[in-house]
This record gives C-alpha cells, sequence and structure tokens, in this order.
C-alpha cells in the first residue's frame, strides 16, 4: 500500500449513493413469482438484478426504504448543487464498468479535483511540514504492510512506528477514521493490507447516487416492501414481506453487515452461525457529512480543495470546500469520534462543525451559514452504520460471507476482499453473486459468459492510497 502527494487525502466516504425511485420502482401490485429475489436497492442489489435480466431472468428487487439506494443517496434539493449524503467516489476507472455505463447514460465522469491543504492552526502547512506529513503515512502504511505478513492479526494501531510525532495522530486520522470509519485501533492489519488501493478517484458531476440511480431505472424496484422472513433451501425460495410473499428459486440478500448481525431479517432455517459470526467481526465503522452553505467563500479556498489539519485528537475532521464552484462545504467525520458526535443529533453536528472551521479559519464562519443539513446512518435502520470493517483477526470473514449456502447468496461490500467500503466493490459482489445465483438455478452454464477481471487487471487498477 503505496502514497502519493495526490492521494494522501483521498477519501472514501460510506457504500453506494443512490436517488430518486427510479422508473423500475412498482406502483402495481407486488409480482408473487421471479427466478430469483434480491434483497436491497443499493448498488449491489442494483447490479445483481441488471445481471440476472442480463441472463433472460427475472429478478424482482424488494427495498426497505422508501428509496433507491441502501446506505447512500444524492439529494438534489436541500442546496443548490447535488449533495451526496453518502458515497462521492468511484475508482479505479479503467476496469470499473460503472464509468462506461455511466458516460453511456450521458453522466459526466471526471478525475476527482486534487486541491489539497493540511492545516497547522490558522495558517497552511509549509512545504518541509507536508513532506514529514506525507514520510510519516508512507511509514505507517509500510508498518502495517509488513505486520499483516505476520503471523497474527492484530490491531492497526498497535504497530505504528513509535516516531510519528507531531503527525501521528493526523496519520491515524487519515488511515483510520476517514479511511475506514474506524479507529485505528479497531482496525484488522490484514484487512487495511489487503484494501485495493484507492487514490484515482472519480466524481459524477451529477452526484454517484445520480449514477446509480440512473443503473436502476430499468431494474423493477418495490419499494418500501422490507423483507420479512426468508425461507430458503436447496430447490426454492419464499420470501415474506407485509405486500405479500414472492416464490422464487434463489435469493441474494444485499443488506449491510450491520443489519445482517442485527437479525432484522428472519430466516428459515437459520443463517449458518459460521456467517452470522462473520458479519458480526465486519462491522460497520460510523461515517457522517455536515453540510454548510457559506456564501462569499469565508474560508478562502478554491473550488473542491479539501482540507485536513494537523492534530493529536480524535475531535477533527476533513473539509471539501466549495462543492463544483459553489458555496456548499461538507465536514466528515468519523470514527469513534464521530460516531459520538452524531448520537447527539444535528444541533451538536454543525455546532461543531462550525467551532472547527472557526479555529482553522477565523470566527466569522458562523455568521456565514446560510443553511445546514447533516448526515446520520448509524441511526438509519435500514443502515446502521457506513462501511464495513474487519475487526483484528476478522479478515477471513469477508470470504466467508460469500460461501455457497444452499440458493442463498450474501452480496454487498462486505462481501469483497479487497474493495470493501467503495462502490466499485459493492458492484461487484452484486455482478458475483447474481451468476452464482444463475448457476444454481441452471441460468448460466458457461463460466466464460461474463468473464471476471485477472490478478493481472486487478493489479493494474490499484492505484495509490491511504485509504
Amino acid at each position: 500500500m503505496t502514497t502519493t502527494r495526490r492521494g494522501f487525502l483521498s477519501a472514501s466516504a460510506a457504500i453506494a449513493a443512490l436517488s430518486g425511485l427510479g422508473r423500475g420502482a412498482w406502483a402495481a401490485p407486488l409480482p408473487r413469482e421471479a427466478d430469483i429475489v434480491v434483497i436491497g436497492a443499493g448498488a449491489a442489489g442494483i447490479a445483481a438484478a441488471r445481471r440476472i435480466q442480463a441472463a433472460n431472468r427475472r429478478a424482482v428487487v424488494v427495498e426497505a426504504d422508501a428509496r433507491l439506494g441502501g446506505r447512500c443517496w444524492t439529494d438534489g434539493a436541500t442546496f443548490d448543487v447535488p449533495f451526496d449524503r453518502g458515497a462521492r467516489w468511484l475508482h479505479n476507472s479503467e476496469t470499473n464498468p460503472m464509468v462506461k455505463l455511466a458516460r453511456n447514460a450521458g453522466l459526466n465522469i471526471s478525475a476527482a479535483p486534487l486541491g489539497q491543504k493540511i492545516r497547522i492552526g490558522q495558517r497552511n502547512a509549509r512545504a518541509g511540514e507536508t513532506e514529514e506529513f506525507l514520510a510519516a503515512l508512507v511509514r505507517a502504511n509500510r508498518a502495517i504492510d509488513d505486520a499483516s505478513r505476520g503471523k497474527a492479526d492484530v490491531a492497526c494501531a498497535s504497530v505504528l512506528p513509535k516516531e510519528l510525532g507531531d503527525w501521528a495522530g493526523t496519520a491515524e486520522f487519515v488511515l483510520g477514521a476517514n479511511g475506514t470509519g474506524k479507529d485505528l485501533r479497531d482496525v484488522s492489519v490484514a484487512d487495511k493490507a489487503h484494501a485495493q488501493d484507492r487514490n484515482a478517484a472519480i466524481g459524477c458531476r451529477q452526484g454517484v447516487g445520480a449514477l446509480i440511480a440512473k443503473l436502476g431505472e430499468q431494474v423493477p424496484v418495490a419499494l418500501s416492501t422490507p423483507a420479512n422472513q426468508v425461507n430458503w433451501s436447496n430447490r426454492d425460495v419464499a420470501v415474506e414481506t407485509p405486500a405479500g410473499k414472492i416464490a422464487a428459486r434463489a435469493v441474494i440478500v444485499t443488506v449491510s453487515s450491520n443489519v445482517l448481525a442485527a437479525g432484522s431479517i428472519r430466516f428459515t432455517p437459520e443463517l449458518p452461525k459460521r456467517q452470522l459470526e462473520a458479519a458480526t467481526k465486519l462491522s460497520l465503522g460510523s461515517y457522517d457529512r455536515i453540510a454548510l452553505q457559506l456564501p462569499g467563500n469565508p474560508v478562502g479556498l478554491a473550488p473542491d480543495e479539501a482540507v485536513i489539519e494537523q492534530s493529536n485528537s480524535t475531535r477533527t475532521a476533513l473539509l471539501s470546500a466549495n462543492i463544483a464552484g459553489s458555496s456548499l462545504c461538507l465536514i466528515d467525520v468519523a470514527g469513534s469520534f464521530g460516531r459520538d458526535l452524531s448520537s447527539q443529533g444535528e444541533k451538536a453536528m454543525v455546532a461543531f462543525a462550525l467551532e472547527w472551521l472557526a479555529k482553522l479559519f477565523g470566527s466569522d464562519i458562523t455568521a456565514a451559514v446560510k443553511k445546514s443539513s447533516v448526515t446520520r446512518w448509524n441511526a438509519s435502520p435500514f443502515v446502521l452504520g457506513a462501511m464495513s470493517v474487519a475487526a483484528p483477526g476478522g479478515q477471513p470473514s469477508r470470504k466467508i460471507l460469500t460461501e455457497p449456502t444452499g440458493n442463498l447468496f450474501l452480496a454487498g461490500e462486505a462481501t469483497h476482499e479487497m474493495l470493501w467500503g467503495t462502490v466499485d466493490g459493492a458492484w461487484e459482489s452484486g455482478e458475483r453473486a447474481a451468476e452464482a445465483a444463475l448457476r444454481k438455478i441452471g441460468a448460466l452454464t458457461d463460466p466464460s459468459a461474463v468473464p471476471e477481471r485477472t490478478p493481472a487487471q486487478r493489479r493494474r487498477s490499484r492505484g495509490a492510497s491511504v485509504n
């Protein structure tokens, strides 16, 4: 895992982002039969349903929420520019199928802006100080990589070099809370080292959520239709919802690891204990966003410029200023501090954002705020957090979640060993689960029908990232 000047502020928010209902959302009664039922209309569920349709089989997607998107969502109404309340980036443009699909759909895809600053108090870090930070980040990454090759899978925090000096806290924030949604004491060195590098971030001008919603337009989705119970076997499936029961030959479950572990869906027979334990070891980190409309650019930053601060406290954040040249500024809070802050509600979150910005840019910030909005993903009942992160010793759990279980298949970013925590990983996991389900029902017999990326292709797609 390497780090470059271009990538040290590469931020990953939560996973997939969707907005709108999509033309595939039903107003008609729920179908009673399908070849495969997909539970969850996030990126993994949309990808799975599209793959099933491409094989000329009937998919039905049931979504508990009243909107598409699962963990993420593009808000086009609150501010004068699209506001991704969850994931903001895609990655790996050369191998990511969503990039081509987005361009074919007429959406604007481009590399993420590179403007980045570090604040030390109310001034920008000097060139030499920035070099010191980057060197500290490289040493920390190298220590994590080295530890991942040991016999024991330990916490990332336990292997950090002692000589990181004044940059220790900043490095921990970038690698831990901001990169994974958890503090490094709660992150497996094996999981962190296995994560595919994600520096080559790609944005969508209309919003990542708008992109996924566009890709889901032709997918039949029943919104506000939670799957209450799944009766499954090796032969058939019955998915029970408040709108009725759907009979199928297989089911793909794409809910988050926290929802799965919470038992929000009843399974008969119960899911194997091995898989339920795996879900608990891949619990979701916390990552939320405080959006402030700040007319007049009181922070004095360029469009889309990103800022972190030198800090030895977890009480810190990432600023993305003047989104798309607008007056919208985003303050991302994550990890244990972000979780505690979001539990206090919107008022406390906005108060922190103003206090933090005033510390870095002066007290005039408070009077400049015209409008605010926050996300609180931990309190969202159909999500319960942000992205999955393996606890020390938990990295093998990702593969366990993909193990065959009759005609029931699990998908979602938590099931991806390298692209966990990304829209890319969720999408790829959905396609993979769909192909497994299609083979199970005899609808796909040629393993080369949809070629998977080769190890060489995966290596070429690796960028340089702190996340």
